[in-house]
């Protein structure tokens, strides 16, 4: 079972639009709304790839209860806690060409009351977990090291833990010792304070994060694909192109992205979380969760992990396609 732990969870509303004009009145091509946040679409993931999932969630308001009642008729079991603020929306604008432009609400601060009522559910919930996932932004109330104890209590209990957090709550999760964190080139580059413009470079940031305390490091570098840095070394993935008269959408067609790496973390947990075949099966959740609309998460169907290439020969000269600087 996977437990996912989502300190400031969404409503996530999708717009499909031929062009996006500013100043205009514009009509969707396609809605939809989905429940949103980062480790809710991991735990979306995992139920879509029939691996049992719970959601650790603070809610409140109408959207809260939409939010609840969505997850469980997508399969996933949902554990609450009540907070006195109301959840999030998001909107996210999606283009023909992939291009996606995201509206992100702050979201509800938390009491001192609420922040350790969440982190208790946690503990009170975690002895049927074989992977904690604690992902996504803090919202106001939540000490920026509080997934440092939530590492502590998956810790405690000998429950393997994973974290996809903005580089300010990671890097401070960091001595905490957790055993796989998910970064972006962004993150990344907060992490250690330096660009991140190469693959090169992209290998000595992990690395730096790995002998700062993470077990493994699974760093998404968008386009250019999922690099693993761990004990056993590193690996890199890439995808490559659909075959000539294949039905459906072409491997590379990129509807958008929203969820991709959270369905790229699920897929890494799914396959046991360590080595070469947790990675292809990470790469082919995210690019997968690429070719669907809004942050809808795949199925085995939906998945081509044959497509997936590894190799431990890295160019490590070779520029990203999306360089960050700190």
């Amino acid at each position: 079972m996977i437990l996912t732990v989502t300190p400031n969870p969404s409503l996530d509303r999708t717009y499909e639009l031929p062009s996006l004009d500013r100043g205009r009145v514009l009509r969707a091509a396609g809605d939809r709304i989905d429940p949103g946040g980062k480790g809710v679409n991991v735990s979306r993931a995992a139920a879509a790839a029939g691996v049992p999932t719970t959601a650790v969630l603070p809610l409140g308001g109408a959207p809260g209860v939409l939010l609840a009642e969505l997850l469980g008729g997508q399969g996933v079991n949902v554990t609450a806690v009540s907070i006195a603020g109301q959840t999030r929306s998001n909107i996210s604008l999606a283009e023909p060409d992939g291009t996606l432009t995201k509206i992100n609400a702050t979201g509800p601060k938390l009491s001192r009351k609420e922040s350790d009522l969440l982190l208790d559910t946690v503990r009170a919930s975690r002895a049927d977990a074989s992977w904690i996932a604690g992902c996504g932004s803090l919202p106001g109330g939540l000490a920026p090291d509080w997934y440092a104890d939530l590492v502590a209590a998956a810790r405690t209990a000998g429950v393997r833990v994973a974290l996809d957090a903005p580089g300010p709550a990671l890097r401070a999760a960091l001595p905490a010792g957790p055993d796989v964190i998910k970064p972006d080139t962004s993150q990344l580059a907060a992490c250690v304070g330096r660009p991140v413009s190469t693959l090169g470079d992209a290998v000595r940031a992990a690395r730096e994060l790995h002998a700062l305390g993470a077990g493994a490091v699974l760093a998404s570098l968008g386009r250019d694909g999922l690099l693993l840095v761990g004990e056993q070394g590193v690996c890199h993935a890439t995808t490559g192109p659909a075959e000539p008269g294949e039905p459906g959408e072409p491997a590379g067609a990129v509807r958008g992205t929203a969820g991709a790496g959270d369905a790229t973390l699920a897929g890494f947990l799914i396959a046991g979380g360590d080595g070469p075949g947790a990675l292809r099966s990470a790469l082919a959740h995210g690019a997968a969760a690429g070719r669907l609309p809004g942050s809808v998460m795949p199925a085995a169907s939906d998945l081509r992990p044959d497509r997936v290439r590894i190799t431990r020969d890295l160019p490590l000269d070779l520029p990203l396609t999306c360089p960050a600087t700190p």
